[in-house]
């Protein structure tokens, strides 16, 4: 992979996969020139959904100008199949990309994407990467999941747990910290429930709030809001320390 003939673009939620890929890319000298952040209105099929709000407060701290996407409404329509809603949710992003891809001088030589194992998702992005011409670099692609979560730590990543929907994960894991404790505790609910170690599957979703490519680390106050089953932190604060 090469940056020489154009700029890199980084899908970016804020969450750990895509925040591991934009680390692995910039590792690498990728020429990162734009993260973008698409914010679903409700449940999507394509996207990490809660707190990509303060994806912007990431992107300032890592020093990257975001650039966001808002379609006029991701809630699932029932008459429509998960295939269907996919390839609608892809058609903001793409165009937005089409766009970005005109602006720059090269063009955009590649996207970076952190999905691990879902093929519903890179199939589409490899397909969107295909029509503009340009690379995909999926880091997290198919690599052992406990792995991927050690080498986040080793690196110095603050992962900060803020939705949790599965069987085992109650409203203590809501503003948890990923350390190697909370690591082994999701391998055991892995092996009882198959609770995606990643949270892959939406078992959970998180925030990177420091690492090494950021300056100043995200400083969250937030409250918890628990329906017996499934929660999420309402944020009621957010800023660089």
């Amino acid at each position: 992979m090469s940056d020489v003939d154009g700029a890199w673009i980084s899908l970016f939620s804020g969450g750990k996969d895509s925040a591991w890929a934009l680390y692995q890319a910039l590792e690498r000298g990728l020429n990162v020139e734009r993260l973008v952040t698409v914010h679903p209105t409700g449940d999507s099929y394509m996207y990490h959904v809660p707190a990509t709000e303060l994806a912007g407060l990431a992107a300032e701290s890592i020093g990257i100008p975001l650039v966001d996407v808002e379609p006029a409404d991701f809630e699932a329509d029932s008459a429509a199949n998960s295939s269907v809603q996919g390839d609608d949710e892809l058609e903001p992003l793409e165009a937005a990309l089409t766009e970005l891809d005109a602006e720059r001088p090269g063009g955009i030589a590649g996207v970076t994407a952190g999905a691990v194992e879902s093929e519903y998702q890179t199939s589409r992005i490899q397909g969107m990467c295909d029509r503009l011409g340009c690379d995909l670099f999926a880091p997290l692609w198919q690599e052992d999941p406990r792995e991927l979560a050690d080498a986040m730590l080793e690196a110095g990543f603050e992962i900060t747990i803020v939705q949790v929907a599965a069987h085992g994960l109650d409203e203590s894991w809501l503003g948890r910290t990923i350390d190697a404790e909370a690591l082994a505790e999701l391998e055991a609910l892995n092996e009882e429930y198959g609770v995606h170690i990643l949270g892959e599957g939406g078992e959970f979703e998180t925030l990177v709030v420091d690492g090494p490519h950021m300056d100043r680390r995200i400083g969250l106050e937030y409250e918890t809001e628990w329906d017996g089953t499934r929660g999420t932190i309402r944020v009621t604060d957010a800023q660089l320390e």
